[in-house]
């Protein structure tokens, strides 16, 4: 009770200096509250000097981040302080490799009901977009690693960093890794991303293959992923595949996909749907064009073409889905 009673203490403290100005004493706090035993309490402060921008304290996390490495389960369980420290380094574009070096490496296994489970996976994720932001010379390399990693999330990290590279050494990696397939869906979501983003025009047959998938759900995220690419080229690939289509969910999703390219000529051909085309397909348009809710003159399109339509099935579904 009274460790419980110490480390309540100690976050009301950090939830008071969050709300007032920084003084020589608040700074004096957080410093001596990074050393804490309490790892909840470690995080915590690191969140609070990054959202402060308090960039002269990166000695102390840097110090803080080496001492929850030193027997990190009992010093730091479930990667917390570690997770936020990294976070606030690398929003302060800290410029030191060996740290994040160690992060992109650490494997933490903790028990749990069952066996064990790893709890840095984020962590690594942090740590990889660290070192790709610093320019890290064998950074290609250490996502080629993270990319196979066992967690997911460290994988959709990956995908994620790799985009941010903005570097096309990055696209083989994603190209094979798309061709293998992932069991994890957010992953494969990530890496149809990351291409369309590094190689967009190249990779737009790539992606366009997983629309005819054999599993649903594979299907939904390349439409997706070409949906948000928001490229002129991938409204034909997407228009098409949505007429070829039986599968009513997968055509739902197909105009959302197309709803999402925010181009004109797809706007146009969701209002066709809804002015001509079956009432399930106008409905489904209205659905997709709800995303522009808030762009009052294009809502105003759908809602006269509705009436233009004159069909009181789609009158009522569209007055029950306005905003």
């Amino acid at each position: 009770m009274a460790k419980l009673r110490k480390l309540e203490e100690t976050l009301s403290v950090l939830a008071q200096i969050r709300e007032n100005p920084l003084d020589e004493q608040a700074i004096a706090i957080l410093r001596q509250t990074l050393k804490s035993k309490y790892s909840v309490a470690v995080a915590r402060t690191a969140k609070i000097v990054g959202e402060l921008a308090i960039a002269n304290m990166i000695p102390d996390l840097v110090a803080a981040f080496e001492r929850m490495m030193v027997k990190p389960a009992d010093t730091d369980p479930g990667c917390l302080a570690k997770k936020e420290i990294a976070e606030t380094l690398y929003r302060f574009e800290y410029g030191e490799e060996s740290l994040f070096l160690q992060g992109i490496h650490h494997i933490q296994m903790e028990p749990v009901w069952g066996g064990k489970e790893d709890t840095a996976a984020i962590l690594r994720g942090i740590c990889a977009l660290g070192l790709v932001r610093m320019n890290y010379p064998d950074v290609m390399n250490e996502l080629a690693d993270l990319l196979a990693d066992p967690k997911p999330e460290a994988r959709v990290a990956a995908a994620k960093a790799i985009a941010y590279t903005a570097n096309s050494q990055g696209v083989p990696l994603l190209r094979l890794k798309v061709r293998m397939g992932d069991k994890a869906p957010q992953v494969l979501s990530e890496c149809f991303i990351a291409l369309l983003q590094l190689a967009p025009i190249q990779s737009l047959p790539l992606i366009a293959s997983f629309l005819v998938a054999s599993e649903e759900q594979v299907c939904e995220l390349a439409a997706l992923a070409l949906g948000e690419s928001r490229l002129n080229e991938a409204f034909l690939i997407l228009k098409s595949w949505w007429e070829k289509t039986i599968n009513a969910q997968l055509r739902r999703t197909g105009l959302l996909a197309i709803a999402m390219l925010r181009q004109d000529s797809s706007s146009e051909f969701l209002l066709s749907l809804i002015k001509e085309g079956k009432s399930i397909d106008a409905k489904d348009a209205i659905a997709a064009l709800s995303i522009y809710r808030e762009n009052a003159e294009l809502w105003q399109r759908v809602e006269q073409v509705v009436r233009e339509r004159g069909d009181d099935d789609i009158l009522n579904y569209n007055a029950i889905n306005s905003p």
